[in-house]
């Protein structure tokens, strides 16, 4: 069977390329992705399929039905852009100035695109139902992955029932082509943003003595921040806190009223991040009185720790043994990057892997979120096969 999906894959390699090149030029932001959803919709009804539009306001929703019974399982693709200027020079560069996309999803879409023509064609031979899950607003919290759970994309569906196993992948500049990486347990982090108004009165930075310093007091509170994660952090429970804006309006004889500094919290434990959200509150709140300032902490709460199912990740990682072979199969670290299909697999059974888009002599090296980032084309042919092995070997029953 995966001797067919090797074949099926080189032949539909050629439109997926098409695909995400046409969707790269037409970057869309979080919720906005009206163009890429009509694509994702009239190819879907060109390979035979019958999407469903308009879930969670921009995702689609589709089903390659097996020719005999059996479970429900959901591939997704999220399909939105970042708000960043591409600097790659590509012929198929981004055509709206501010918005690239940065992190691939162009090439996760177009390849569960060319996933949904395989087994289509393999439908006959498949025992249950494959879910085709294109979703909205990855980069943006509450992220469209809660939005879609909630519009029921995890439960019946019609004549389908609820989905038993949920899969997704993520393009990775860090690995070499065609490389496959996965990981049982926790892999990647919870993400929350923190931030903090430090309020005092502000005047003339000749005459200290006569305000509430409140550049000083930020100063302080940053570092006493760190503390929270150096000296209360359980051991051997991974988090971090990084702030990357501060914004002090004064001038080098003024000093403001008003101190922003806006950052964010990573752990890979639940209970650890919960307990932390606290102690930077407190810690914020008491270091900003006793330097006569006050402090006001908003969390904005994220994404969660993303953990894979046992069982579902070695069904990737055999899966991917026999696909590319063992030496192309990489066990993954944790990673700090967050993920909203945590939503998913906080429900249902998942995994989530990585395919290696790395090749210097393609250019796509470049790290994720960065203005030159682009994917080796060629290693869509492995992770658009990959995808399809992945429902095969679920529905082989």
């Amino acid at each position: 069977m995966l001797d067919r999906v090797h074949q099926l894959a080189d032949d539909v390699f050629p439109e997926v390329v098409r695909l995400r090149r046409a969707i790269h030029r037409r970057p869309e932001l979080a919720f906005e992705e009206h163009e890429t959803a009509a694509l994702i919709a009239s190819t879907l009804r060109e390979i035979g399929l019958d999407p469903a539009e308009g879930v969670a306001k921009t995702g689609v929703v589709a089903h390659v039905e097996g020719g005999r019974p059996g479970p429900v399982v959901a591939l997704r693709a999220d399909i939105d852009a970042l708000p960043i200027r591409e600097a790659t020079g590509l012929d198929f560069a981004s055509e709206t100035d501010g918005r690239m996309h940065a992190c691939g999803h162009d090439a996760h879409t177009a390849m569960l695109l060319g996933a949904a023509q395989i087994l289509h064609g393999l439908r006959d031979d498949l025992a249950g139902t494959v879910r085709l899950v294109f979703q909205p607003s990855e980069e943006k919290a509450p992220g469209g992955a809660s939005v879609m759970i909630e519009e029921g994309v995890l439960g019946e569906m019609g004549a389908h029932g609820p989905v038993e196993r949920i899969f997704g992948q993520h393009v990775f500049p860090d690995l070499p082509t065609g490389t496959i990486g996965v990981r049982p347990g926790t892999f990647m982090a919870s993400a929350d943003e923190i931030y903090l108004t430090v309020r005092g009165t502000g005047g003339h930075a000749a005459a200290p003595h006569l305000l509430t310093d409140t550049v000083l007091a930020q100063a302080h509170i940053l570092t006493a921040l760190q503390s929270v994660i150096s000296r209360n952090r359980p051991p051997g429970v991974p988090s971090l806190l990084s702030f990357g804006r501060v914004a002090a309006e004064g001038a080098t004889n003024v000093i403001p009223d008003e101190v922003r500094l806006d950052g964010t919290f990573r752990s890979m434990d639940e209970d650890w991040r919960f307990q932390a959200h606290d102690l930077i509150r407190r810690t914020a709140e008491k270091t900003a009185e006793a330097l006569g300032v006050t402090c006001e902490v908003r969390v904005v709460v994220g994404y969660p720790v993303l953990r894979n199912d046992e069982a579902a990740a070695a069904l990737v990682r055999q899966t991917a043994v026999d696909y590319v072979g063992e030496e192309r199969v990489v066990d993954l670290p944790m990673w700090y990057a967050s993920e909203d299909f945590a939503f998913y697999t906080e429900r249902v059974p998942g995994a989530f892997s990585v395919l290696g888009v790395g090749n210097e002599a393609a250019g796509s090296t470049h790290g994720l979120h960065t203005p030159k980032m682009t994917v080796d084309e060629e290693a869509l042919r492995t992770g658009t096969g990959f995808l399809a092995a992945l429902a095969v070997r679920q529905l082989a029953g």
